[in-house]
């Protein structure tokens, strides 16, 4: 048996980026970027950040370059595909992406039920505070390595 599936949650790192392919079926590309915090044998903290190349299809891509925006939290279920082409000075490029069939939008950000509306003039000129989107906050944890069953 073989299993290829892959659970992302994490944070936009650009924009969803929408095109159509040749077949008429929309495709949108984006970022995410998902985030480990640890601590290490001394107890100090450590973090490490990775970088996931997203393509969505079909509704689901619609949806996304509708919804999502940098920043925006999301949960992705897909599979890990590499892909690999001639460039035109000849040389072998490859590309490592999560192609996602499953998407869910993560929380909004506060105070609003929908798409941002515009802001008016007054309130751009009164410098009002930008309001900040919800992160995940994941859990520290300690693990005795002595503990795990296996």
């Amino acid at each position: 048996m073989f299993l290829n599936k892959v659970f992302i949650i994490g944070n936009l790192t650009r924009d969803p980026e929408l095109r159509t392919l040749p077949s008429g079926a929309p495709v949108a590309t984006f970022g995410v970027a998902t985030n480990r915090v640890w601590k290490n044998q001394n107890g100090e903290k450590q973090e490490d950040t990775q970088f996931h190349n997203i393509v969505l299809f079909g509704r689901q891509a619609e949806i996304a370059q509708q919804y999502l925006t940098k920043g925006s939290s999301v949960f992705l279920e897909g599979r890990v595909q590499t892909r690999t082409w001639e460039a035109q000075d000849g040389s072998k490029r490859s590309k490592t992406e999560i192609v996602a069939e499953r998407m869910q939008l993560g929380p909004r950000k506060t105070g609003s039920s929908g798409a941002q509306p515009p802001q008016t003039a007054a309130a751009k000129s009164s410098g009002a505070p930008k309001e900040e989107l919800e992160t995940i906050e994941y859990p520290s944890e300690e693990i005795n390595p002595e503990e795990i069953p296996f």
